[in-house]
């Protein structure tokens, strides 16, 4: 396997999955652990952010429908949710029972959607799995379908950030044997240097071990732990915005 190409290394991590813990329990693990605690905090942390329930969203890498189902509840506008493994979407689409948003299978590095039109566009544990060329292409054309002045939403690690080490460590476990697919770090230094020659503005940059996000209610993760007042995802997080004046440009 090359987990290089994370169209052949992740469908191939969903049906490891399947075949060791039954199809149910693999749409959930395949987008890491804590569903339910993670859809909400993802949920919230958008919402921190600027999305508004009348909101256009485009989730990149929408998986399982991790984010989707606590957004069912949230979002009154429009949502397009893409990924590259057909049975998670298909899984999404069924799970989240909202016929009137769009889930739709992701080819190459493109968004399926016409330039100026979402608010938001995230990218929740996406980057992490990509190379950083394939990340600055994903964010050209998340810019593209962004409406002026609206804003990326992206989760990172960051090798600055202690918890996120053993992930590192895993990566260094993995070599030569590609077990897993591929999990990239991004350093915050990179960050400036790619919105600016995208035309972007950093808004702001969230360190995953440090909660940020104030929370509708209390979280309860698996082991029991419960997180009141303010959350985290564990993964750092990145806003960047659309300036307004690139409203001239798209018409």
């Amino acid at each position: 396997m090359d987990k290089l190409d994370f169209r052949e290394s992740y469908p191939r991590l969903v049906e490891s999955l399947k075949q060791a813990h039954g199809n149910e329990q693999a749409m959930k693990l395949s987008v890491g652990g804590e569903f339910e605690a993670i859809g909400f905090l993802e949920l919230e942390t958008l919402k921190h952010v600027g999305l508004r329930e009348d909101s256009y969203l485009i989730d990149v890498g929408c998986g399982s429908g991790r984010l989707a189902k606590p957004l069912a509840q949230y979002l009154t506008g429009r949502y397009l949710g893409i990924d590259i493994v057909s049975e998670l979407v298909d899984h999404a689409r069924e799970y989240v029972g909202r016929p009137d948003w769009r889930f739709e299978l992701a080819k190459g590095l493109s968004i399926p959607e016409e330039d100026g039109t979402a608010d938001m566009v995230c990218f929740f544990s996406v980057f992490t799995h990509l190379l950083h060329e394939q990340t600055y292409v994903y964010l050209q054309d998340a810019k593209r379908v962004l409406k002026p002045g609206g804003r990326i939403v992206f989760s990172f690690l960051d090798f600055t950030i202690q918890g996120h080490w053993p992930v590192f460590e895993s990566n260094v476990g993995d070599l030569g044997i590609n077990f897993q697919p591929l999990n990239m770090f991004i350093s915050k230094d990179a960050i400036p240097v790619w919105a600016d020659h995208l035309g972007l503005r950093v808004h702001v940059i969230e360190d995953g071990d440090k909660p940020f996000v104030p929370l509708s209610r209390p979280v309860v993760f698996e082991s029991g732990t419960v997180v009141e007042k303010l959350g985290t995802i564990g993964q750092s997080i990145c806003v960047l915005q659309k300036d307004r004046t690139d409203e001239a440009s798209d018409n």
